[in-house]
């Protein structure tokens, strides 16, 4: 119905939260892409730099769906609308990870992807969802390869503070890594060793991010709390998964499960399994007691 005046009170709520801002202009533009209350708001604000960032998002999402061919009218509208964003609130780093988002499905050269990166790493340096859209960037299936998606995300692991979700983002690519292997070749990869097994990279997310975790969750909590309940869960650590599934509750994502077989068994499967686990006085590992 053309309806702004509720997303326009969401947002401008949502202040200076770049984490939240960005999350809560992702859910209004993949609602919105088919609707016109973004196209509206900016017609009716021309000069607000909220509308100009829910306008981008949007443009972003029907870019995407639309792909990389027909969709190229509406990726440089949508990159047009960024660069106003930008101007209106330059401390905002949303419209940058727009970019970074069209960059993707359309391509640019690797020179225009570091400069938007740039902009957003002097914005706001440890954002979780630019880092998880330039991942995306680098997963083989897109514009790089296993090797330099692996470092890229453990580099950045590394060098985040801890207490910050970063650290999942090594999860991520190994899942990644799974997928794309599974479907390419399924038939020798699936006779190996699953990959979650012995895993180097669960400890380091437990330590850098899950407990140390501030008390007020990031808009993006559930996701990498899946991620990190199903590496515990296919390490074959039940006890460990069995507080992370608490802390996620109902809020079960696709992904990483359907990497793995269909999503929702699985996921009930392993949180029956870590609350038996807990019920057996089975010991985490890291609570383990020292000889």
């Amino acid at each position: 119905m053309g309806r702004w005046e509720g997303p326009r009170d969401l947002i401008g709520a949502t202040g200076a939260d770049w984490d939240r801002r960005i999350f809560r202009l992702q859910v209004l533009a993949r609602a919105g892409a088919g609707l016109r209350f973004a196209d509206t708001w900016a017609r009716a604000e021309p000069g607000s730099g909220d509308a100009l960032a829910l306008l981008a998002h949007v443009q972003a999402v029907r870019s995407v769906i639309s792909g990389a061919g027909a969709g190229r009218a509406e990726m440089e509208r949508a990159w047009s609308t960024c660069l106003a964003a930008a101007e209106a609130v330059p401390a905002d780093p949303s419209p940058w990870v727009v970019m970074l988002a069209l960059i993707r499905v359309h391509a640019p050269g690797r020179n225009v992807l570091e400069q938007v990166w740039g902009e957003i790493v002097r914005r706001d340096p440890y954002n979780r969802e630019a880092h998880h859209e330039l991942l995306t960037y680098l997963f083989a299936r897109n514009h790089g390869s296993g090797a330099e998606m692996f470092h890229w995300a453990q580099e950045r692991a590394d060098t985040a503070p801890r207490g910050l979700p970063l650290a999942v983002l090594p999860l991520v690519a190994l899942a990644e890594s799974h997928r794309h292997r599974m479907e390419t070749d399924a038939a020798s990869y699936g006779l190996s060793v699953h990959p979650w097994i012995d895993c180097p990279h669960i400890d380091p997310v437990l330590d850098g991010w899950w407990r140390h975790r501030g008390t007020r969750r990031h808009a993006q909590f559930t996701d990498d709390a899946n991620y990190l309940a199903h590496a515990l869960a296919f390490a074959g650590r039940h006890a460990e998964a069995h507080e992370v599934f608490e802390a996620i509750g109902p809020y079960a994502s696709e992904v990483p499960w359907s990497y793995c077989g269909e999503a929702r068994g699985l996921f009930l499967r392993h949180r029956k399994w870590a609350l038996r686990a807990v019920r057996e006085g089975r010991v985490p590992r890291h609570r383990a007691p020292r000889v």
